[in-house]
C-alpha cells in the first residue's frame, strides 16, 4: 500500500527526467523535475565501425547519441540494464542483451561471450563515463574501444529553495550524485532521503549527511521507485 504523498526530486537529464516523473506521479506522488546534469551531444563525430563486432551501452543517452550519429542497427548490443536495453530496442537494434547490473557486470557478461565476437566491442558514451568499461574488457582479454559522443555538465542556476522542500531525491548516475554532494555542501538538507539506482550511484554521497540513503537490489528504475514508499 502506498504511503503518504511525497515530493520527489527527479535529477536525471532530459528526456529521461520527464519519463521518470510520469512514473512517480502514477504512484501518487508529486514530481519535481530539476535535472542536475545537461547532456550536450558533440557535433561532427566520426563513427568508425571498422572491425567492430558489437556495441556496449552503459546509458540510454549513449544509445540515443549513437542512433542519431549513424544508421547502423545490425550490430549486437550489450546493455548495462533494462532501461538502456529498452532504449536500444526502441532505436531499432534487434539483438540486445542486458546485464541487469553495473559496468562490472556488463564487462563480465560480455567476456563470457567473447567466443561469439569477431572483432572489437565499441562503447559509445560520454566524455566522462561512470566506469571504465573498455578498460575492464581489455583486462578480460576482450578487444574494446571507446567512442565519445556527448558530454554532461552540471546545470547552472538550480532553484535550491524549491528543492529544499523535497522529501526524497532520485539519482540515476554517479555523476549526478557527485553534483548533488557538492550542492549539499553549500545547501545542507539533512531531512532529504537519497534513493540511487545502484550502490555505485550512491558512492559519491558516502560522507553527505542525509535522512536516509538507499538503493535497490537490482539497478532497475521500477525497483528504485519501489523505495519511495519504503521508509527506513
Amino acid at each position: 500500500m502506498a504511503g503518504r504523498r511525497q515530493r520527489i526530486w527527479i535529477t536525471r537529464a532530459q528526456p529521461g527526467a520527464d519519463a521518470t516523473a510520469q512514473r512517480v506521479r502514477a504512484l501518487g506522488h508529486d514530481a519535481v523535475v530539476a535535472p542536475l546534469l545537461a547532456v550536450r551531444v558533440l557535433p561532427d563525430v566520426d563513427v568508425d565501425l571498422s572491425g567492430v563486432a558489437a556495441l556496449a551501452f552503459t546509458s540510454a543517452n549513449g544509445v540515443r547519441a549513437f542512433a542519431d550519429a549513424t544508421g547502423e542497427r545490425g550490430l549486437k548490443v550489450f546493455a548495462v540494464g533494462a532501461a538502456t536495453a529498452q532504449a536500444a530496442r526502441a532505436a531499432g537494434f534487434k539483438s540486445v542483451l542486458s546485464a541487469d547490473g553495473d559496468v562490472e557486470a556488463l564487462a563480465e557478461g560480455i567476456a563470457a561471450r567473447r567466443t561469439e565476437l569477431r572483432g572489437a566491442v565499441l562503447h559509445p558514451g560520454a566524455a566522462e563515463p561512470a566506469g571504465d568499461l573498455a578498460g575492464a574488457l581489455e583486462k578480460q582479454g576482450v578487444e574494446a574501444r571507446r567512442l565519445i559522443l556527448y558530454e554532461t555538465a552540471p546545470v547552472e542556476g538550480l532553484d535550491t529553495a524549491s528543492l529544499a522542500s523535497s522529501d526524497a531525491v532520485l539519482l540515476h548516475s554517479p555523476r549526478a550524485a557527485q553534483v548533488l554532494a557538492k550542492l549539499l555542501k553549500e545547501h545542507p538538507a539533512p531531512e532529504l532521503r537519497a534513493l540511487g539506482l545502484s550502490k555505485a550511484v550512491m558512492q559519491p554521497l558516502a560522507r553527505t549527511k542525509l535522512a536516509a540513503k538507499a538503493f535497490p537490489p537490482f539497478p532497475l528504475e521500477a525497483a528504485l521507485l519501489n523505495l519511495i514508499d519504503r521508509r527506513p
